[in-house]
């Protein structure tokens, strides 16, 4: 607090009005309709975010990158495949010369490319019917990390199952099943797929283990 005003509501405020600007427009509501971004990530995750919306907290602008770069003159438009009556809708980053670029934030620079990352950008090279991409990392300190890939057909098939998949679960309304990654620690959804968070509350050893009235009794 700086007198009268809490800049880190304000803060957050400012990064969630942002997000939500730049984010992803999914119509939660109509199954045919599928985002690429929601078969590369966990299904579960897809599905809880359509059937019962647990919103974010926006940590920083790492987290908005690619929203941002989408804004800017070379930032790509959306386009859709069908896959029989579902629409797989995806979107890059950039197009430069034919080449699609994806921009991802990361902690430190990475001996390989994040799978989802690599199913994300070869998924985008059949929908915008290109050739060649590359997914570039950036860290906090602006070390950058570049990954090329070409277009692999066995790869987008599984793309287009798992988009099978969700379609046929949510209009039966049954959540997938568990998808257990080093992600799930920070989802929203985890206590719907695992047990309750660890409480932060500090517990005295002694009252635990009843020798509260011991140690009080030894005083005496």
């Amino acid at each position: 607090m700086m007198g009268d005003r809490d800049f880190r509501t304000i803060i957050q405020n400012a990064l969630g009005s942002i997000g939500r600007e730049l984010e992803l427009e999914i119509d939660s509501k109509n199954f045919q309709n599928i985002h690429l971004q929601e078969v590369v990530q966990c299904l579960r995750r897809s599905y809880f975010d359509r059937i019962d919306p647990v919103e974010i907290e926006r940590r920083g602008f790492n987290e908005l990158l690619s929203g941002l770069l989408r804004k800017l003159e070379y930032g790509s438009e959306p386009k859709e495949f069908e896959i029989e009556d579902i629409k797989l809708k995806g979107q890059t980053d950039m197009i430069v010369d034919d080449i699609i670029i994806l921009f991802r934030s990361a902690q430190s620079e990475l001996e390989n490319p994040l799978a989802n990352d690599v199913l994300y950008l070869n998924a985008c090279l059949w929908i915008y019917d290109k050739t060649e991409g590359i997914v570039v990392y950036i860290t906090g300190d602006r070390k950058e990390t570049t990954f090329s890939l070409t277009r692999n057909k066995k790869m987008f098939e599984e793309v287009i199952r798992r988009v099978r998949v969700l379609n046929n679960l949510l209009k039966e309304q049954k959540a997938p099943i568990l998808e257990p990654s080093l992600e799930c620690s920070e989802c929203q959804y985890y206590e719907k797929c695992f047990m309750k968070k660890k409480n932060s509350k500090q517990l005295d050893l002694g009252e635990m283990l009843g020798m509260g009235k011991f140690l009080k009794d030894d005083k005496d």
